[in-house]
């Protein structure tokens, strides 16, 4: 059997840029040990998998580790695939997912994604977490990541882990978010995973269901313009809405392929 694949950097006006994502359609769900396998193989942050239904896109988000419940990069990147490659007509598309019915319209080259508002509440930071860190953060929240409050964006930028310490933590599915007020931005963020094979994700759209509720209360507007800091940096044009939160952002397709299972 062979199938189409597509990588697509999310988050990003350019190739190199943002979040990569490898995104595969199917006529029918695989077992999930090869979805897993194939999202190994990919070696990316996550690979989508989706099946056409007709009203809705049935979505799901792997990682070389496991199933995820939300990803953000990847379902920009397989509504751009949806949009540039495959020729999809409608200007607003319905995912079917784990976390819910996501919806993402298309409009002026920017897709914007609604997605549920996660807002942090107050926690403890495992003490592996804590002593794997260079720096200390001046707050500690939690949904589901850590999210690890800084004074400046210089403090966000140069922080390094302690790999040994970090992974004797297993967050499942979550991970620990770093973040400030930015310098050209309302904000900026980091984002890294204990026992994953990638530690640091490039741009994570997910993260951002809690960070915009938190900085939207702080900064006191609901409109943000946000970067994630990584070495490969994204973009991410945000709104506060409640109970839910929009993210923006563009995408540009690496390359199209195929792959083949015996």
């Amino acid at each position: 059997m062979k199938y189409n694949i597509y990588q697509v950097d999310a988050f990003t006006d350019r190739i190199f840029g943002g979040n990569p994502a490898c995104v595969v359609p199917l006529d029918e769900w695989l077992d999930d040990d090869i979805l897993l396998k194939i999202a190994k193989e990919n070696a990316v942050a996550e690979t989508a998998f989706f099946v056409d239904k007709g009203e809705k896109i049935h979505l799901r988000w792997f990682t070389p580790e496991i199933e995820m419940d939300l990803c953000g990069h990847a379902t920009l990147a397989t509504a751009h695939s949806l949009k540039a490659i495959l020729n999809y007509t409608a200007n607003e598309i319905i995912f079917e997912t784990l976390s819910g019915d996501l919806k993402v319209t298309v409009e002026d080259q920017l897709y914007r994604m609604d997605f549920p508002s996660r807002m942090p509440v107050s926690d403890v930071l495992p003490k592996n977490i804590e002593e794997s860190l260079n720096i200390q953060p001046k707050e500690v929240l939690k949904s589901r990541d850590f999210v690890l409050v800084y004074e400046t964006e210089a403090e966000v930028r140069n922080i390094t882990i302690n790999r040994v310490l970090f992974d004797q933590v297993n967050l499942d599915p979550g991970g620990v978010i770093v973040t400030s007020r930015g310098d050209h931005c309302d904000f900026v963020s980091r984002f890294f995973t204990p026992q994953a094979s990638i530690l640091e994700d490039p741009v994570t759209g997910s993260a951002h269901c809690s960070l915009i509720p938190y900085w939207a209360e702080k900064l006191g507007k609901n409109d943000l313009y946000a970067m994630q800091v990584s070495e490969r940096l994204g973009k991410l044009f945000c709104e506060n809405k409640g109970e839910r939160i929009i993210i923006s952002g563009q995408a540009r397709a690496y390359s199209i392929g195929t792959l083949w299972l015996d």
